[in-house]
């Protein structure tokens, strides 16, 4: 009996809560499945689930083994996600990739605790979008990364979602600057300034979505990534950009003018404020390749969640409503 092919069955079945749509996430068909969870239960002895015509229960005695099968499942992917680095002669590197917001300390923080995991493996680290790295999880050329979500996780491993709550950066001189927290309705009269949509599609559209709910449909949308641009737009066209704050780094005379990280002011026309209510939030989570995470990857999800927590002020957080992807430059109430 191929025990790790008997255990898969049984898991999804077991989070399914239902045959066919377990059959149907496996790629097989419902009878082949009945029958792997009917001989894998006579291999162990012990009866997994109670079956009628209407549903699926786990028994106790399969809820009682059920995590120990997914245990089981993890180190078997990781089992064979190792022996394909070492068949196509990676095993010494890994190849990785961070979003460009992530600020400079979180960066160093993240190198400097993946070293002290597994100081005996190459981290190839590289700078790219979510949509970037998605297409480089397609094509097998990257093998871990943090992404923004919402976006389109089919066929991928996640970490907890973490999230960073956005605060605006405007002109000293716009009236919103003078407010403790600013209400997005206050930012009527501005520019926004954002990621290019390709990016990040569907976060782009939920940000733009929560403004519009919230009272602030910006006349022009404004697209910018490296930092003096997105300062020269702030300087000079009435623009504002939203951004985390990264409380580490602050100064703390005055914590609420100098926020950390790429897009920070490099003089006293620009201040950072906290959003009233705090509507807006970026979220993060590690991902890999199913099936694909190796004693490395682990290595860098670890290495990654800690220095988010030490350095980025996160919080474990779930998107609260589903998003959809939206037509380009078009947003809805």
């Amino acid at each position: 009996m191929d025990l790790i092919l008997h255990l898969r069955c049984f898991v999804a079945v077991a989070e399914e809560s239902h045959f066919g749509r377990a059959a149907a996430r496996l790629g097989t068909a419902q009878p082949p499945l009945s029958q792997r969870i009917q001989r894998l239960e006579r291999e162990l002895g012990v009866r997994l689930f109670e079956r009628n015509s209407r549903q699926v229960t786990i028994t106790k005695g399969g809820t009682l083994l059920l995590a120990d099968a997914r245990e089981l499942l993890a180190r078997a992917e990781a089992l064979m996600a190792t022996s394909r680095r070492i068949r196509d002669g990676d095993a010494g590197l890994l190849r990785a990739a961070l979003p460009p917001d992530i600020a400079g300390e979180t960066v160093a923080e993240i190198l400097a605790e993946f070293q002290r995991r597994h100081a005996d493996v190459e981290l190839e680290l590289h700078e790219l979008s979510t949509s970037e790295q998605l297409a480089r999880f397609a094509a097998h050329d990257l093998d871990v990364g943090l992404i923004h979500h919402p976006c389109d996780v089919t066929g991928l491993g996640l970490g907890p979602v973490l999230r960073r709550e956005l605060g605006v950066l405007l002109p000293r001189g716009a009236p919103a600057a003078a407010l403790d927290e600013v209400p997005l309705t206050a930012l009527a009269d501005h520019d926004l300034i954002l990621f290019p949509r390709a990016d990040a599609p569907a976060l782009h559209d939920d940000l733009l979505t929560t403004c519009a709910r919230n009272g602030y449909s910006p006349a022009a949308i404004r697209h910018g990534k490296g930092p003096s641009f997105i300062r020269g737009l702030m300087r000079s066209a009435n623009s504002v950009a939203f951004r985390p704050r990264e409380p580490r780094s602050l100064d703390a005379a005055d914590a609420t003018d100098a926020p950390d990280g790429p897009y920070a002011p490099d003089g006293p026309e620009i201040v950072w404020r906290p959003l009233a209510g705090a509507p807006l939030a970026l979220r993060h989570s590690v991902a890999w390749p199913q099936g694909h995470s190796d004693a490395a990857v682990t290595a860098f999800a670890e290495a990654t969640t800690h220095a988010l927590w030490k350095t980025a002020a996160v919080t474990t957080d779930l998107p609260s409503h589903p998003v959809h992807l939206r037509p380009a430059a078009e947003y809805f109430l």
